[in-house]
């Protein structure tokens, strides 16, 4: 049978068997690939270890009817065991790998970006570069821009008017202008926008240097956001810590 190999992060697991786990990637080059572990869940198996969520690994693959095998695992980034260490890491890590899941819905089908953006959100949170939290946030709000759906924290989502304006509508793809309002948009506070903003653009230095709540009042429109596009509830969500 025809082998590949392929960067690749592990998204989810599934039990197979007594021994044999079904294991869920994120590749560089194949997009979503799904592959049997033979024996992962032994004692004695060689790269068990490796196939846990949150690796980033260097895997093997010969290509089977309905799935493949993983033949050979070597470890590229070993972020699990720093991830899984720590409550708050853990939990938003969960709500990334989910995320990632489900907006690259199609196996086989590459997803460059989706694999990059997830690895550097997964280095972040392994090496503590920034609060777990406006990580998350950050990658979340990215991640729906590269499929598609990048929200306006600038101009009205609806007329293009440049703001600043002071309602949120997830359901118009961001800020709405005053006439634009639908009934029951959020009034965030300026200073909330101006978060939102920096996590879709990345600048780390005006995201840190926002109050806690505004942090708090920015996660809480990023997951309706989330959700809404997603069309269902992130269930790793429930069990983020919010910061104060």
């Amino acid at each position: 049978m025809p082998l590949y190999r392929d960067d690749a992060i592990v998204l989810r697991t599934h039990k197979l068997g007594e021994a044999d786990r079904i294991v869920t990637f994120l590749s560089r080059e194949h997009g979503k690939i799904r592959g049997v572990g033979r024996g992962v869940r032994r004692t004695s198996s060689r790269f068990g270890a490796r196939l846990e969520p949150f690796m980033m690994v260097d895997v093997q693959l010969h290509t089977g009817r309905s799935l493949d095998t993983v033949t050979q695992v070597e470890t590229i980034g070993p972020y699990a065991r720093q991830i899984c260490a720590d409550y708050a890491l853990y939990t938003a890590g969960a709500a990334m790998l989910e995320t990632a899941d489900r907006l690259v819905a199609a196996e086989h089908e590459p997803a460059v970006q989706q694999y990059w953006l997830l690895a550097g959100g997964l280095r972040a949170l392994a090496e503590r570069t920034h609060p777990p939290g406006l990580v998350m946030d950050s990658y979340l709000l990215r991640a729906l821009a590269v499929a598609g759906w990048a929200p306006s924290f600038a101009e009205c989502a609806r007329c293009g008017e440049p703001g600043p304006h002071h309602a949120f509508s997830v359901g118009s793809g961001g800020a709405v202008c005053s006439r634009c309002r639908p009934p029951g948009s959020a009034a965030p506070a300026p200073e909330t926008f101006t978060l939102l903003g920096a996590l879709l653009g990345g600048d780390w230095d005006v995201a840190e240097a926002a109050e806690p709540r505004h942090r708090t009042e920015a996660s809480g429109l990023v997951a309706a956001y989330s959700q809404y596009y997603l069309e269902r509830t992130l269930r790793s969500l429930r069990m983020i810590e919010r910061e104060a």
